[in-house]
């Protein structure tokens, strides 16, 4: 007669073994994106950083914290399960081509003559160029491959509704913070 240890039952958790202390929680896998999208993918702040212009470099930091929020924001709202990664990763994309349609043009166009859709998508032209595609690879393509790689841990309904709350309101409040020193008034 053999000693049994564990019994199955058949009932197979939401949790596979070791997943909750392998996996990244949620809420960092936003912090990291959204720090990503704005500061890497700041193309004034590269701008400034390379030749000194119009902005002082705290104005430049506090629009990356701005950016960093508004996407965080964005990612607390999506911050589910399912929609976590295809969100980050099309946030990605999106502020990598606005570096790629930022770049392609100088410096007072930029701010003063472009329409905003201008500022999302480069034209043609730009797309064609080899730093284009550097950039989008640099910038989007591979972290985007780690975020596909990443494993997230899974959490219950109401600890997500938690979590995805949390990083909305802190998001909300940097957003507000940064938008109240980068703009001078709140609204």
């Amino acid at each position: 007669m053999s000693l049994k240890l564990f019994r199955s039952t058949g009932y197979s958790s939401i949790l596979a073994a070791g997943e909750t202390s392998i996996a990244m929680h949620p809420g960092w896998l936003i912090l990291a994106t959204s720090v990503w999208v704005g500061f890497a993918c700041n193309a004034v702040l590269w701008r400034q950083l390379r030749a000194p212009g119009t902005f002082t470099l705290s104005q430049v930091l506090v629009f990356g914290t701005f950016v960093a929020a508004s996407c965080g924001l964005v990612l607390g709202i999506l911050g589910w399960r399912n929609t976590l990664k295809p969100a980050a990763t099309l946030i990605l994309f999106v502020a990598a081509l606005g570096v790629c349609a930022v770049e392609g043009t100088a410096p007072a166009i930029v701010m003063a003559d472009m329409p905003p859709v201008a500022l999302l998508l480069p034209s043609w032209n730009d797309l064609l160029h080899w730093q284009a595609w550097a950039t989008l690879g640099g910038l989007a393509l591979l972290p985007a491959v780690c975020i596909r790689k990443t494993r997230v841990r899974r959490l219950p309904g109401g600890k997500q509704f938690s979590t995805n709350v949390m990083c909305v309101l802190a998001a909300a409040m940097v957003l507000a913070l940064s938008g109240l020193l980068l703009y001078g008034r709140l609204f």
